[in-house]
C-alpha cells in the first residue's frame, strides 16, 4: 500500500478482502491483505474467518460452490471440494502435465524424509535420481534448503507450491506411514551424503 493509499472502509473490507483472494495466484497471508487494504491485521484476520464461515453455510444458509482455506502460510479461494468432479471434468486437458511415478516417488521420499540429500532419496529409491530431482526442482515442488559444510552436499525440501497443490498446510498433515511397513531408515544415516 502507497503512503498516498487510503484505508479501505471499515464496511467495504469484506469484499475488498474478497476481491483481493478472488485474483491472487498464490495464498495471501492476513498480513499482506493488511498491507493491501489498510486494515489492521486483527480486522482482517476476523474479516477472513467470517467470510470462511459465510462461505461455509454459517448461520443456516447453504455453502456457497467454493471455500476459503488456509493454506501455504496464507488464505486462497478453491472450489468446494463437493465439486471436485464436475470441476475436474469441465477443465480435462487431454495433455496434463502430470508428474511421473517415479517423480511422485522422489517427492513422497523428500517430503517424508526434509530436509534430504540427493544421496538420500537414491538410497531410499535405490536408482538414480538426479534427472528426477531436476524435474521437480524446475517445476518448483522442492528446492534446496542447505548445503552440508563438510561434504558440500545439498539438502533438498518442498515448497509452499506443494502444499498449496496438496491444500494443507504444512508436511505435517501429510498422511502417516503405514506402522506395518519398514520406514526406510535402516541404512539412512550411513548413506554417504
Amino acid at each position: 500500500m502507497s503512503d498516498e493509499q487510503e484505508r479501505v472502509p471499515a464496511d467495504q473490507l469484506p469484499a475488498a478482502i474478497e476481491a483481493l483472494l478472488m485474483v491472487a495466484d498464490q495464498p495471501l497471508s492476513v498480513l499482506a491483505l493488511a498491507q493491501a487494504t489498510g486494515a489492521p491485521r486483527a480486522e482482517v484476520a476476523e474479516t477472513v474467518e467470517k467470510l470462511r464461515q459465510d462461505y461455509d453455510g454459517a448461520e443456516g444458509s447453504n455453502p456457497r460452490g467454493f471455500e476459503l482455506r488456509e493454506v501455504g502460510g496464507g488464505w486462497r479461494v478453491y472450489a468446494r471440494r463437493d465439486f471436485d468432479d464436475i470441476v475436474r471434468g469441465m477443465l480435462h486437458d487431454d495433455s496434463p502435465q502430470r508428474l511421473s511415478q517415479q517423480a511422485l516417488e522422489t517427492l513422497a521420499v523428500i517430503a517424508y524424509k526434509q530436509p534430504v540429500s540427493r544421496a538420500q532419496v537414491s538410497a531410499v529409491r535405490a536408482v538414480n535420481v538426479d534427472t528426477v530431482m531436476r524435474t521437480l526442482l524446475a517445476r518448483g515442488l522442492i528446492t534446496e534448503h542447505s548445503t552440508d559444510s563438510e561434504t558440500g552436499a545439498i539438502f533438498y525440501e518442498t515448497t509452499p507450491l506443494l502444499l498449496e497443490y496438496l491444500g494443507i498446510e504444512s508436511v505435517d498433515e501429510l498422511p502417516p506411514l503405514s506402522p506395518l511397513l519398514d520406514d526406510g531408515r535402516a541404512g539412512f544415516d550411513d548413506v554417504e551424503q
